[in-house]
């Protein structure tokens, strides 16, 4: 007989206990491949220890989505089985589908994760594929026995793969895969909040700490204002743990994620993988079912393999060499329309120097229908549930990012100084 349980221990949660359907979906091929995926692409190129994989943050994020799911059951538990008759379709069962569902969220990332989204391929004229459709297409294609099959699941939980891909889908068909949707990807999702600390820690930095036991236990079912529709929120004592968890998201992003470094290896990798999968028409295969099969045999390895081998074109020597562009002109974070146009004359000033211009436009916190709501209960008095941005003022005033920045290769950087300065 197999064994019943498994745990793995981990940096960031200690011990993460595993059923055994859960083991062999993390021993399936389409898994391990997650070990060769970087979860900060070349940001070891700036914090030389940020070397870890989509693998582990993976297990992490089902860790911290199944504790979000315990608490607001703990809490919210009579509500739950009435919103959403989980005394008919069993909240274990449901707890089990948010875990493969979290488990498997970042299935479809390309070789150096979100670095190397730029080539994958167009799905109409306007619209590329995403990671997350990808990841629902290996999840179809490729898990689908491994899962639907399991004699584990087949005896306690009986999950299908189709259970699974509802929660991926951008538009879910039913109240609770909706719910558990926002437990995974959402303002204040499992995701974030493992990413957060993990990137952190790998990168020995302390600017994506924030108190994650206190959202925890602040998780609550609220109410949607704008349609009335259940959605996880926070109650009124977990506000500044809420508050702590987006600055630390604008911190990341601007000393980690969009370090000025980090990203033009970002643009140096996208210009290599161009090359790299010429054969391919110069992006990695659709997301069908022969198209997957090729796909999935792209990691981390086989791009560095061909660095190794001189493959890449110039790009692709600058990033085995570390012999990056550089920076010669950004705007501030929240660059005005003055300094924009600035940006973009200072890019034609230089076109004869072939510069790169990387853009940053990112919104740290987003007013609008899917707001952490925070439950307006204290003491017995209840009330309409109220939108983070209508409680915080730190929120309300955290500014979206449109920052600019241009680089050339870093033997013409003086002349590129020169021909910014006659712009003067």
């Amino acid at each position: 007989m197999g064994k019943s349980s498994f745990a793995i221990r981990d940096p960031i949660h200690g011990f993460v206990e595993l059923n055994p359907l859960e083991w062999n979906v993390i021993n399936s091929r389409p898994f391990q491949r997650l070990r060769r995926i970087r979860q900060l692409a070349w940001t070891d190129y700036v914090y030389p220890a940020a070397m870890h994989c989509r693998f582990e943050h993976s297990i992490g994020v089902m860790h911290v989505a199944t504790r979000i799911f315990d608490a607001i059951w703990q809490r919210d538990q009579d509500r739950l089985k009435s919103e959403f008759d989980l005394e008919k379709s069993g909240a274990p069962r449901q707890r089990q589908i948010l875990r493969l569902a979290a488990l498997l969220h970042d299935l479809g990332h390309s070789p150096f994760s979100h670095a190397g989204e730029e080539a994958l391929p167009q799905k109409d004229s306007k619209i590329k594929y995403t990671h997350e459709e990808y990841s629902d297409a290996i999840l179809t294609i490729s898990l689908h026995d491994c899962i639907d099959n399991d004699g584990y699941n087949y005896t306690n939980h009986g999950v299908k793969a189709s259970d699974i891909s509802e929660v991926f889908s951008s538009r879910p068909r039913n109240a609770i895969s909706s719910f558990l949707k926002t437990i995974v990807s959402g303002q204040m999702d499992a995701d974030r909040m493992d990413y957060l600390l993990r990137d952190s820690y790998h990168c020995g930095v302390t600017y994506g700490r924030y108190d994650l036991d206190r959202i925890i236990n602040s998780c609550c079912l609220c109410t949607n204002p704008e349609d009335d529709t259940p959605s996880i929120g926070i109650d009124q004592g977990g506000l500044q743990a809420a508050e702590g968890l987006i600055i630390a998201r604008y911190m990341m992003f601007s000393q980690v994620y969009f370090h000025h470094t980090r990203s033009i290896y970002d643009r140096h990798l996208s210009n290599c993988l161009s090359d790299l999968l010429s054969d391919e028409g110069g992006h990695f295969p659709p997301p069908t079912k022969e198209g997957i099969a090729r796909f999935l045999r792209w990691d981390d390895w086989r791009v560095l393999g061909a660095l190794a081998d001189g493959q890449g074109g110039e790009h692709g020597r600058r990033i085995a060499e570390r012999d990056h562009y550089r920076l010669v002109h950004e705007t501030p974070e929240a660059a005005s329309a003055e300094e924009i146009a600035r940006a973009e004359q200072i890019l034609g000033a230089l076109v004869n120097l072939s510069p790169l211009e990387v853009s940053s436009e990112k919104s740290w916190y987003k007013k609008n229908s899917t707001e952490v709501l925070i439950r307006k209960e204290r003491e017995g008095i209840t009330g309409r549930d109220i939108p983070l941005s209508q409680r915080s003022g730190i929120v309300g005033k955290i500014l979206p990012t449109n920052q600019r920045r241009v680089y050339v290769a870093a033997e013409r950087r003086r002349e590129a100084y020169e021909q910014i300065k006659k712009l003067s």
